[in-house]
């Protein structure tokens, strides 16, 4: 089960939870097993410079989920948008053989995404539907 206790944070008290989808460019199937293990390291990085918490991550081919909390004092959009920007930079790099074949400008991710809050749904749903994707 997980706990849903409020955080603090200067003058509030908060618990914001967040379910984002990214898609790969052209929602082409690149994700392998490796590109997924790396997003999961890059993602989870990402959120704890962001003093996020990230609480469950998996994906398939040509997306992937992420549920994670985000203080309020960042604006989701900003978040989203370096995280894709880091992400994409990195996993380009690191595998562009694999890449090559499948893009010939320097894209990973979609231009669009998708974010909701959890607030309606039991976070334990929710994280029982992201452990069950059927990884890379």
């Amino acid at each position: 089960m997980i706990k849903t206790t409020l955080k603090a944070q200067h003058h509030c008290s908060y618990n914001i939870n967040y379910h984002l989808v990214l898609v790969t460019k052209y929602r082409h199937k690149v994700i392998d097993a490796d590109i997924l293990c790396r997003l999961k390291e890059l993602v989870s990085e990402r959120i704890d410079a962001w003093e996020g918490k990230l609480v469950e991550i998996n994906g398939e081919p040509d997306h992937l989920h992420i549920l994670f909390e985000l203080p309020p004092k960042y604006a989701v959009s900003d978040f989203v948008n370096a995280l894709k920007t880091g992400t994409s930079r990195k996993i380009r790099n690191e595998f562009s053989e694999h890449l090559k074949s499948f893009y010939w400008k320097p894209v990973f991710w979609s231009r669009s995404y998708c974010v909701v809050t959890c607030g309606g749904a039991p976070l334990s749903i929710v994280k029982q539907y992201i452990e069950n994707q059927d990884g890379a």
